[in-house]
């Protein structure tokens, strides 16, 4: 296949090098991005594209989708196999579709879902007001205690028992540590609630046995393909042995739900993307991966508190942190702000009980999946810390971006293009 068509148009190609070379000078640290391998880029650049396969395998509205159906049969028996999971619909286009398709399958317009606050690190999608799940939905909320910065199952117990919600979602955008799968699985059994459980960020985690995996406790698990898994953007919904003896109809519910209730015609390029990212994530070498994101982003933490840096919770047991930088008199947007001058990309964040707006929050996320897969390790972890204090207490930009580009050079970006 020939990669030199797209130089011919020449506006998109210039913005498209500039991105290249922003990312081989900088440090991607934004917990929920990633850099995925030349295969995975590939496959999303098929002739797939083309195709429309309204429907699923051997169930198409269109002729002519005799091996788009061996591609997305493919993707689903490796998804099944690679989280251990009788059931998974790999057309969601991304998170979000998939969280609403677990809606559309388990509850009706005005029932009660129940989940985490998203002022605590919860999902706009878990019943936020502003979304579709908080405009449909009733929403109740628990969130984290206030002196530990944890979630805490008593309380969520109590708050499950007196909204008694038909959906719980467990998981979350900004929470630093471990979900605790059976403690919310038996609350959702006390209530008779469907259990979700959203690993969008951690999915490559539970792949590579550096996080408690949701399997045996949900009804229902989502997760996007990208993020630590390392795959292209996208969404995928799977169901539990669990959640069939809950519910023997739960697969079709779901199927029905993304289509012809949320989507039309699959995005068959993606989803083939999506097939290997999931061998990839088979191999040995993945789990070796996902362990190293988790052990430098706890050296990263580790480094940072050596340097005043206050963490929510205190540390961080999975690939991201969050920072509370009210002691550093600083807010978080010219923190994201001044850290990206300096070649260090990360987003402001509201911390638990935040006194400040959502436009300008008292905290910052980061994380270490991106510059993991770029093969960096403690040292490197050591090398950032020291950065991001000059830059956050000092404002001394210039030297960090310097010394930012040098570490970035040292560890080429996986593309091969």
């Amino acid at each position: 296949m020939k990669r030199n068509n797209l130089k011919k148009d020449k506006e998109l190609f210039k913005s498209i090098k500039k991105e290249r070379k922003r990312r081989e000078e900088t440090l991607e640290m934004i917990p929920s991005e990633n850099h995925t391998s030349p295969a995975v880029l590939e496959a999303m650049s098929t002739i797939l594209t083309d195709k429309y396969a309204e429907g699923y395998p051997k169930k198409r509205y269109y002729g002519g989708n005799e091996y788009i159906d061996e591609v997305e049969l493919l993707a689903q028996k490796r998804a099944q196999k690679l989280f251990s999971v009788p059931f998974a619909n790999v057309q969601p286009y991304s998170g979000s579709p998939a969280n609403m398709a677990v809606y559309l399958a388990c509850m009706e317009p005005g029932d009660k879902v129940l989940g985490m606050n998203l002022k605590d690190g919860g999902h706009l999608t878990h019943g936020w007001k502003v979304s579709f799940s908080g405009i449909y939905y009733e929403s109740a909320f628990y969130g984290v205690n206030q002196e530990t910065e944890r979630i805490d199952l008593e309380e969520v117990e109590k708050i499950a028992q007196k909204e008694k919600p038909k959906l719980i979602w467990v998981g979350g955008s900004a929470y630093p540590r471990q979900f605790d799968w059976k403690g919310f699985s038996k609350i959702a059994d006390r209530v008779d609630a469907f259990l979700a459980a959203d690993i969008a960020h951690i999915a490559g985690l539970i792949v590579a046995e550096v996080h408690d995996s949701p399997v045996e406790y949900a009804d229902i698990i989502t997760t996007t393909t990208h993020k630590t898994l390392r795959g292209p953007r996208g969404g995928m919904v799977m169901v539990t042995d669990k959640g069939l003896r809950r519910d023997s109809d739960l697969q079709k519910k779901i199927n029905k739900a993304v289509f012809p209730g949320l989507q039309g015609g699959p995005h068959e390029h993606q989803i083939a993307a999506k097939a290997v990212c999931f061998k990839e994530a088979l191999e040995d070498d993945f789990k070796d991966y996902g362990k190293k994101v988790v052990k430098n982003n706890k050296k990263l933490a580790e480094e940072l508190k050596k340097r005043d840096f206050r963490l929510i919770t205190g540390g961080s047991d999975n690939h991201l942190s969050l920072i509370d930088l009210r002691n550093k008199k600083m807010g978080g947007k010219e923190a994201e702000s001044l850290l990206e001058k300096a070649g260090i990309t990360i987003n402001k964040n509201a911390i638990p009980n935040d006194p400040a707006p959502p436009a300008d929050p008292s905290g910052i996320r980061l994380g270490t999946p991106a510059i993991t897969t770029r093969g960096m390790k403690s040292k490197e972890m050591i090398e950032i810390a020291r950065v991001i204090d000059e830059v956050i207490t000092a404002k001394e930009v210039k030297k960090a971006r310097k010394d930012i580009e040098k570490i970035a050079r040292r560890f080429p970006l996986p593309y091969d293009f």
